[in-house]
């Protein structure tokens, strides 16, 4: 995270300072948006095929290379506009060309009693990744050039190529995919998610409420237009949203014994959907911020109990495109939510466009609770002797059969 968020910072500040040109971002997003939905599907079938340690190392071996060229060419005072595009389309593709194998390795290395565990674990230690990284860029960012910041970069990338290597399990997925017609495999993985009785429900609940609420990268508009606010205002907020993520992660680790956990992804987002109201209506700052610390912590529970139950339903050769799919639809509904919310804010104002969002999420809620019962009838059954990848040697359609009650 750390890599990866000194990465697009010092990129996107360089290219800034460069250029002047906001035009030349938004291509760069573009770009890096055009990139990652691609990558991502491929890098679920690749973690279904091949050793997934070994991808991992790899993804972070390729940050290593290009962030350390770019290291060099600054340093040089030889880095070209053209050398950021065509490193961040490379590097944008690979950042996440190794996700499904991360998450999908998870499942392998804990119990699934403590599945839930080690899923709020890394969604916390991402949400420290996010809150460190802006303070390490500002002290690198001190100097003339931004040669320090992509050198720590590197030295970052560089220990994350070790690391994946050390985890002390096979890598290889049991029974994997034929690497034969990988295009067969990303197409399969995707019929597979279909016929799931839970796993289309989350991620279309996970669309649904994203589009209409996506707040995040659109704190200056909110800042403006609810508390006549600025740059602080903004600092504010985002620090406010990462404590309540990291708050979300933690509270996670509680609901262990909550054997209902598609109903705690439902009550997770039934209370987003009412805080996106309350923030809606917000005009004092220190409420505003507690609001969004209560959205970043639901948001995280939501999160962390949605990609745990992709883990824990999904058999072993099929997590990584599993893992996929829901990554895919994660960074398809912020690209739609974050043009959604910004066009709304502008024709009908922020807080309505708030008001708007919690609505139509409160909506979304109740119709994948009474349409999925999937969603609603899983009961999370602990086999403390096995680990989520013993578990996961089913077939969608057993669950179907025992009413997602039993899964022994």
């Amino acid at each position: 995270m750390m890599t990866m968020g000194l990465r697009v910072t010092g990129t996107a500040v360089w290219l800034y300072e460069e250029t002047g040109s906001g035009a030349d971002l938004a291509w760069l997003g573009i770009i890096e948006l055009g990139m990652r939905i691609p990558a991502n599907l491929y890098g679920g079938a690749l973690a279904d095929e091949v050793d997934r340690k070994k991808l991992m190392a790899a993804t972070q071996a390729a940050s290593f290379t290009l962030i350390g060229l770019m290291m060099i060419l600054e340093g040089l005072d030889s880095l070209k506009i053209g050398h950021i595009f065509v490193i961040t389309a490379v590097l944008s593709a690979t950042s996440v060309l190794g996700g499904p194998a991360r998450s999908s390795i998870t499942a392998r290395v804990v119990p699934r009693s403590h599945l839930m565990h080690a899923v709020a674990t890394n969604t916390a230690t991402m949400q420290i990744g996010t809150m460190i990284t802006p303070i390490i860029f500002w002290l690198t960012s001190l100097t003339p050039d931004l040669t320090l910041t992509f050198a720590l970069a590197t030295a970052m990338a560089g220990t994350s190529v070790v690391l994946p290597l050390l985890i002390n399990i096979d890598g290889r997925a049991e029974n994997p995919a034929s690497n034969k017609s990988r295009i067969k495999n990303i197409i399969n993985g995707l019929k597979y998610v279909k016929s799931h009785p839970i796993l289309p429900g989350l991620y279309l609940l996970d669309i649904g409420v994203t589009i209409v609420s996506f707040y995040r990268q659109l704190f200056p508009i909110f800042a403006d237009q609810l508390f006549k606010g600025g740059r602080a205002t903004v600092s504010a907020l985002i620090f406010a949203n990462s404590a309540g993520g990291l708050t979300g992660s933690f509270i996670v680790m509680f609901t262990r014994g909550y054997k209902a956990k598609g109903m705690l992804v439902l009550w997770a987002t039934l209370l987003y959907g009412i805080l996106l109201i309350a923030f809606g209506a917000s005009t004092v700052l220190w409420t505003g911020m507690l609001v969004i610390v209560a959205l970043g912590a639901t948001d995280a529970v939501g999160m962390t109990s949605r990609q745990t139950l992709v883990q824990l339903t999904t058999p072993d050769h099929m997590r990584g495109r599993a893992s996929a799919a829901h990554s895919l639809a994660a960074m398809s509904a912020n690209g739609l939510g974050q043009a959604e919310v910004g066009f709304m804010s502008d024709l009908i104002g922020a807080d309505r466009t708030m008001f708007l969002g919690g609505a139509v999420s409160i909506i979304v809620v109740f119709l994948i609770w009474w349409l999925v019962k999937g969603v609603r009838q899983y009961r999370f059954e602990e086999v403390p002797s096995e680990t989520a990848a013993d578990f996961g040697k089913i077939n969608p359609e057993d669950y179907k059969q025992s009413d997602l009650r039993s899964h022994k």
